[in-house]
């Protein structure tokens, strides 16, 4: 391709970050990046933004590449034929490639009272909303957490350390991804905060009032504040432009991140469905998407074949307030196994990975092309179930998604 080449980013989070930094590291290719916020959301902090004890926000300068041009506005729609995005605020922006970053945000609950009376807390001003419902709060006041996912254990936790009265309903089981062993040790450490559990088929919301919740089986618990965790959605951009989605909105593509209807357009991090397995939802899987999503972009401008996706996990690593947390390994697949790091050594690791996600970042924004962990030797297993859900053969292994 001859000429400068513009790159448009829609998504200023880790794998739109990611995904803009490293696509400087060609001199002739200009790189726009829209968000809708000025500031860097670091988005596995939301529940210490609303618990008092984190901003949650980090400058772009700190983290972005100086050579990207950042603009603050919401993409209405996606032109594929014409190659430009409409904004909210009015014009449009050409590209010659899109990297569609938009990432997750809260889903509708389906439940009775649950989008009047609940607190989601997927995004930045969900966070900024409950943090002042929290302080006018008495402290004893009752606080229901509803999901027991990371996010909803880690809001529990986190309040409950500040001393109020904690309820968590499960809708399930507590942490389902945990092993054995490591939801044990997240239950202790939660009964020693005074967070009551409920969990089990019971433990399900299905109506949400002003001052209570309603369960399946009945029981109504008194909530001053009720915090909704459960449950992510993405916007739905992709499915009002005409492009192909799966169930959920996320973009299909194939596993160079190529949406299955345009080459020009590639995905990174939550909206990003390749092969219809997408990963979970995850800044450890954002990042690695995003820098996926950039060498694709690089390739296809030096007429070069692109890679296809090659990713794995390790861990998944949950506060338990700020002086316990908990590191839970776990296979190439994601399969958590029976080994972890916990309690006051789990807080540091939690804490680490923070700090180190935004370092990362920074790195990549003075140094593009730096960035390795998406070149992992031991992803190849992801390709032997795409091939299989291609042929419809039997899957020998699970997906990581």
């Amino acid at each position: 391709m001859n000429g400068n080449t513009e790159v448009l980013v829609i998504g200023g989070g880790y794998a739109g970050v990611m995904a803009a930094n490293r696509l400087t590291g060609r001199e002739d290719v200009s790189v726009t990046l829209i968000n809708p916020r000025a500031s860097f959301v670091h988005r596995i902090r939301l529940h210490q933004l609303a618990a008092g004890t984190d901003e949650a926000v980090v400058e772009y300068r700190e983290v972005l590449a100086e050579g990207v041009q950042l603009v603050v506005d919401t993409v209405s729609d996606i032109d594929a034929a014409g190659r430009n995005v409409a904004l909210a605020s009015g014009g449009t922006v050409d590209y010659d490639y899109l990297v569609y970053a938009v990432g997750s945000g809260s889903a509708d609950p389906g439940v009775p009272g649950a989008t009047e009376f609940a607190h989601p807390i997927a995004t930045l001003e969900d966070a900024q909303r409950l943090r002042p419902a929290l302080e006018a709060a008495l402290r004893g006041a009752a606080v229901t957490v509803v999901g027991a996912g990371p996010t909803g254990i880690e809001t529990a936790a986190e309040l409950a350390e500040q001393g109020r009265t904690v309820t968590l309903v499960c809708g399930g089981v507590l942490g389902p991804y945990l092993h054995p062993r490591g939801r044990r040790s997240v239950a202790g450490r939660l009964a020693k905060l005074g967070v009551t559990v409920l969990d089990g088929p019971d433990a399900k919301v299905v109506a949400v009032k002003r001052d209570a919740v309603r369960l399946a089986d009945g029981r109504e618990l008194p909530s001053t504040v009720t915090i909704w965790t459960a449950g992510f959605g993405v916007p739905d951009l992709a499915a009002r432009s005409g492009l192909s989605t799966d169930a959920l909105g996320r973009l299909l593509t194939d596993e160079t991140l190529t949406s299955v209807d345009d080459e020009r357009i590639v995905a990174a991090g939550d909206s990003a469905a390749p092969s219809g397995l997408p990963l979970r939802m995850s800044c450890q899987a954002a990042m690695p998407l995003g820098a996926r999503a950039a060498d694709t972009v690089l390739s296809r401008i030096g007429a070069e074949r692109p890679a296809t996706l090659n990713q794995v996990f390790g861990a998944q690593c949950i506060s338990l307030g700020r002086n316990a947390g908990i590191f839970q390994f776990a296979d190439k697949l994601d399969a958590a196994v029976w080994f972890n790091i916990d309690g006051r050594p789990g807080a540091k690791l939690k804490e680490f990975v923070c700090k180190v996600v935004v370092k990362h970042l920074a790195e990549e924004a003075h140094k593009p092309g730096g960035y390795k962990l998406h070149l992992n030797s031991r992803g190849g297993t992801r390709q032997n179930l795409v091939e299989a859900q291609r042929t419809g053969a039997p899957a020998t292994e699970r997906t990581a998604a």
